[in-house]
């Protein structure tokens, strides 16, 4: 039997044990019987599979919500088929129906059951049933509107993490147009990231590509303006994926962004950037912030599940006046440029101070905002 350094095994486990509640009562001994370096080891490795793959996290429910009539009449078949625009793209078997408890569903999610949320909204006007049971997918969704080879999978994801000799990646999500002090974020975790002798960090530029609230800018006018942040190098193309992550936008601060978060890491991601208020949005009452701005990256830190992926903190960045560019935040002649005042810029045709976005990036800006003002 391999014996191991008992008081090098007892230190492991009492890093375990401040995740696991596990008391250690002495550490005295300096040698170890075999049993003991079985014990321990055997521990180890428990602990080890507890705290990395004995957890999933899966911190928002996804569910298919149906009617009372569609329940009714599907009740005590075997299977249904899941159509969308006339096509069939999946069957559902083995169906199985439970009640949509849509307050408390809407109470644990977003922590509140405003029903002027714009997602919440649409929770409360969906079926009172939902219904689960085992799916077979039976071709790839496409959805034909010339952003489909972004959309790449988990799978896809990681070969081209693979062709691109990455021994990092790290991932920035998204659902807002890139000015430089999002560049700026992303710049800085890789020049971290490479004086930590890491040879070829690869950025994953992943924004969110499903549905958004209407005041949001549309994906396909982002993927325009992302590629442009590229062309003009303020991001590296030859270091950088972009590709579409197909989720909804739930505005559910830090519940969600635990989904974000996990959803990377299944694509091969092991360094993850967290910004100020994920998944945040104004209070649809009081227009304060629905979420404390901070407590998304501080669950992170603490969540289940997520052990395999770094989380990045966010450092606040704004214009500074003095440089003529975005810059972390640090006390002197800062301009805060709000995305109320970006779009009221956008949509009157002026142009940002010089550093605040690539030239070509903010002409994409200007152009939608302008579109829909001849709308």
């Amino acid at each position: 039997m391999q014996l191991i350094n008992c008081r090098h095994a007892i230190n492991l486990i009492k890093m375990f044990s401040s995740t696991t509640n596990i008391v250690i009562i002495s550490d005295n001994s300096t040698a170890a019987s075999p049993t003991l370096a079985k014990t321990l080891y055997l521990f180890l490795s428990v602990a080890y599979q507890v705290l990395t793959c004995g957890v999933i996290n899966l911190s928002v429910p996804i569910v298919l919500p149906v009617s009372t009539a569609d329940k009714e009449h599907l009740d005590g078949v075997t299977a249904m088929a899941l159509v969308y625009n006339g096509r069939r793209v999946a069957i559902l078997r083995n169906p199985e129906f439970y009640q949509h408890r849509k307050e408390e569903r809407c109470a644990r999610q977003w922590g509140t059951t405003c029903k002027d949320h714009p997602y919440i909204k649409m929770v409360m006007e969906s079926g009172d049933w939902l219904v689960g049971g085992d799916l077979q997918v039976l071709d790839r969704i496409y959805w034909n509107d010339g952003l489909d080879q972004y959309r790449l999978t988990p799978n896809e994801l990681k070969q081209k993490f693979k062709e691109m000799n990455a021994d990092a990646v790290f991932a920035f999500q998204l659902r807002n147009p890139v000015h430089n002090g999002h560049a700026l974020l992303m710049q800085d975790t890789q020049k971290r990231l490479v004086e930590r002798g890491y040879r070829r960090p690869v950025l994953l530029l992943h924004p969110l590509g499903g549905w958004t609230k209407d005041d949001d800018v549309p994906l396909p006018w982002r993927m325009k303006q992302h590629a442009a942040v590229l062309e003009e190098r303020v991001l590296d193309p030859d270091s950088t994926i972009v590709a579409i992550f197909p989720s909804p936008m739930m505005y559910a601060g830090p519940t969600e962004v635990q989904w974000h978060c996990r959803a990377r890491m299944v694509a091969g991601a092991n360094f993850y950037i967290v910004g100020r208020d994920p998944a945040g949005m104004p209070h649809p009452a009081t227009g304060k912030d629905l979420y404390e701005p901070s407590h998304g990256a501080k669950v992170l830190t603490m969540a289940p599940g997520l052990v395999s992926l770094e989380i990045v903190p966010f450092k606040v960045a704004a214009y500074n006046k003095v440089k003529g560019a975005m810059d972390f935040y640090d006390h002197q002649d800062y301009d805060f440029i709000s995305g109320t005042r970006m779009r009221r810029m956008a949509r009157e045709g002026e142009n940002p101070p010089d550093g605040f976005m690539a030239l070509k990036a903010w002409a994409v800006l200007k152009e939608y905002y302008q579109s829909l003002e001849k709308a």
